[in-house]
């Protein structure tokens, strides 16, 4: 891979060549932007991060922790930058380190876009609906690929969907992002089904196989991106790609800050102690530069609160700092696609991270509001798509053509859609509700409250 592919600011849909051409705006600052102001980010103010969200504003949702992965992500971004420009000084004549950050900070400002409303039990109950209603397979005729996209419905497929074509009507173009930040928002290039026969090498294992970045409806415009940013293919059938190299920062970054962020919010919610934050991050500040000086400034702060927020700082400029050398130290074989793990499950302080600070994050989310609210929220989308996959389930029947009507017509299919595209659209309706929004209209469709006129 190369860095001139890999940094490629000409826009999916978009042919110009001038159109960033303004000096005080770079192509991925304006890639920035266009997320930021999309109706899809706005939504994400109304999506549970992993707390309900109170009557007090403590806790975050999907949109302040996007933010906050953006802005570790610039952190990274530009560490990166900086190293590789001295690494490879003939970029310097093209490419500056802020180049590097905005390309991050876009990405991860888009990681969580395609998360359906209530999160990963939002993914669970459409992949269930399907797989509990294996005759729909048959019935519409889908391939084993299709198939697989719905039974194991994934939201960093959706977020690429939704990136590349934002609005049902509109082909190939969605929010015309560039290739650089496209590429590094796939933190899992390849489809929902591989042919593992077809790998070039299967004695690897890849962190970016957990799961898959864009559903077979995508494959021709990622392997447009793919193409276009240089990816490594690691198949026969040139469908599963290595990462781009600043994807691993993206993931870094989300890593760092929900390991550390939901502590703050336990912390404000009242389900970990003072004491018990002290605990998991002063070993932290402990390996901060100049750590003295630190832990005196932060016994220097008398509110409570006012020093969880200084640890958590600290916390995720220490663990910024950690895998800036892990970066460092694997950039070579992440250039050749021969590394692909989680850079923050090599850093120093692994042993905080992935130890009593992880098993704090699993204590939290065993808490009752939060199980509470996942089996709701199963319920909910699980109910949602029984009642609109009616409307091609049994397209003549009049609750049918009713439920078709408050449906907005954006997502109303065509008679050019195949059937796959048909189940797509229903599943894009609701995946893109807020929480609130699903829980509203599944409620008035139940019965258990109605439309005030």
């Amino acid at each position: 891979m190369n860095w001139t592919s890999l940094l490629n600011s000409q826009r999916l849909g978009d042919s110009r060549t001038d159109y960033d051409s303004v000096s005080y705006r770079s192509a991925f600052q304006r890639d920035f932007d266009r997320i930021i102001f999309s109706s899809a980010f706005r939504r994400m103010q109304d999506k549970t991060q992993v707390f309900p969200v109170p009557e007090s504003d403590f806790v975050h949702n999907r949109l302040t922790h996007s933010l906050e992965v953006a802005m570790v992500g610039r952190s990274l971004g530009n560490l990166a930058g900086d190293f590789i420009l001295e690494k490879e000084p003939e970029l310097k004549k093209d490419f500056t380190m802020n180049i590097f950050g905005d390309i991050v900070a876009a990405a991860a400002l888009a990681h969580d876009l395609g998360n359906p409303p209530f999160g990963h039990n939002g993914e669970d109950a459409i992949g269930d609906f399907f797989t509990k209603n294996s005759f729909i397979k048959e019935d519409f005729n889908l391939t084993d690929n299709q198939w697989k996209d719905f039974t194991k419905y994934e939201g960093n497929a959706a977020g690429f969907r939704l990136l590349v074509n934002h609005h049902p009507a509109e082909k190939n173009s969605g929010m015309r992002l560039t290739f650089a930040t496209l590429a590094t928002f796939a933190k899992y290039p390849r489809p929902s089904l591989v042919d593992n026969s077809k790998l070039n090498d299967k004695n690897i294992k890849r962190t970016s196989a957990k799961k898959f970045s864009f559903f077979n409806s995508e494959l021709d415009l990622f392997k447009q991106t793919a193409k276009e940013t240089s990816l490594l293919s690691l198949s026969e059938d040139k469908n599963v790609f290595a990462r781009h190299p600043l994807a691993f920062l993206v993931e870094a970054a989300d890593n760092i800050c929900y390991r550390i962020i939901d502590l703050e919010d336990g912390y404000n919610l009242g389900y970990l102690s003072f004491k018990e934050i002290e605990g998991l991050l002063i070993p932290l500040l402990m390996r901060s530069k100049n750590a003295e000086t630190t832990l005196i400034k932060y016994n220097a702060i008398i509110d409570n609160g006012e020093k969880v927020g200084y640890l958590r700082a600290i916390a995720i400029s220490v663990l910024i700092s950690e895998t800036k050398v892990v970066f460092e130290e694997n950039y070579d074989k992440i250039m050749s696609a021969e590394f692909d793990s989680e850079l923050t499950d090599l850093i120093k302080s692994v042993d905080l991270l992935e130890g009593p600070i992880k098993k704090s994050n699993i204590f939290l989310y065993q808490r009752k509001p939060v199980i509470e609210i996942e089996l709701a929220g199963y319920e909910v989308i699980y109910g949602l798509l029984e009642k609109f996959m009616q409307i091609y389930l049994q397209p003549n029947h009049m609750l049918s053509r009713k439920l078709l009507t408050i449906m907005p017509t954006q997502f109303h299919s065509k008679d050019t859609d195949s059937n796959y595209c048909k189940l797509m659209r229903i599943i894009d309706f609701i995946a893109r509700m807020t929480d609130s929004y699903a829980l509203n209209l599944y409620r008035r469709l139940s019965g258990q409250s109605l439309p005030s006129v």
